[in-house]
């Protein structure tokens, strides 16, 4: 089986007319940001692509990987994914910008077998148009408790993320050949999941650690179920963990399951840390 390699190329912004307005250049500058901040689970999916090149179809089915992003990335900017200790099995990788700068960094493995997938637990589904609180401290309690309702999502052409390159063509070729989820729209779920549940003006997403159960083809109806693992405050900033679960909603298969640790509300811009 080939080995993991490094690879470089231009970051792209997919979102910047996002509900997540940190991906906007006016509001991610008021933050103290130099523009709209490239999404963190395409941050990731550069992280991954070394996996999807190497080892295909087998990484969208049993994969594995902790993703930490650790400082922003920039639309239109270069950057290099350095693979480190690369194996038939396993890597890590640092994500380098252009000023020199560890923007973000894995570990993946491709285990012999998946671990044993979740089973559904049935959450009552979101309705399409459902009234959203805003995300608080105390809302955010209250959904630990009473739960958070599940996505219905669709992998198609017409997903909000189909790509992490702006040339499609240039993804890895287990994506471009096949049409089959990519590690962007998979992360990009757990995402979704909490911002149909409560409404954030800017919020980061931070670190996953995730497991492919089954690669998602293309056409497949989802069902996402989350649930509020902790919630902290650390240095002004709240933080919020959701362990998520995504299923094929024909026949209730594991398709992947994420942990997730967000910033669902950002420390007012000017305040000292």
């Amino acid at each position: 089986m080939p080995l993991p390699e490094s690879w470089s190329a231009e970051a792209f912004n997919q979102v910047p007319e996002s509900e997540n307005r940190i991906h906007s250049d006016e509001i991610a500058r008021a933050y103290g940001f130099r523009g709209g901040l490239v999404p963190g689970v395409t941050v990731s999916a550069y992280l991954l692509h070394p996996a999807a090149v190497a080892w295909g179809r087998d990484w969208l089915e049993r994969g594995q990987a902790h993703a930490l992003v650790r400082s922003p990335v920039y639309d239109g900017e270069r950057f290099r994914v350095e693979v480190e200790d690369p194996s038939e099995s396993a890597y890590a990788a640092r994500l380098i910008d252009a000023r020199g700068a560890t923007c973000a960094t894995t570990e993946v493995s491709l285990p012999a077998a998946a671990p044993a997938p979740p089973a559904r637990r049935g959450d009552p589904l979101l309705p399409r148009d459902a009234e959203r609180p805003v995300a608080s401290r105390e809302v955010l309690e209250r959904l630990r408790e009473t739960g958070l309702r599940a996505l219905r999502a669709r992998w198609s052409e017409s997903a909000e993320i189909t790509r992490y390159l702006r040339d499609a063509k240039a993804m890895a070729p287990v994506f471009r050949e096949t049409g089959l989820a990519n590690p962007a729209f998979v992360l990009g779920l757990t995402n979704w999941v909490l911002g149909r549940n409560v409404r954030m003006s800017a919020w980061l997403h931070l670190e996953t650690r995730s497991q492919h159960h089954r690669a998602i083809e293309p056409e497949t109806e989802l069902v996402v179920e989350a649930a509020i693992a902790d919630l902290f405050e650390k240095k002004g900033h709240h933080f919020v963990d959701l362990d998520v679960a995504i299923f094929a909603a024909k026949d209730d298969a594991a398709l992947a399951s994420v942990w997730l640790r967000a910033i669902y509300r950002l420390r007012p811009a000017g305040r000292p840390a």
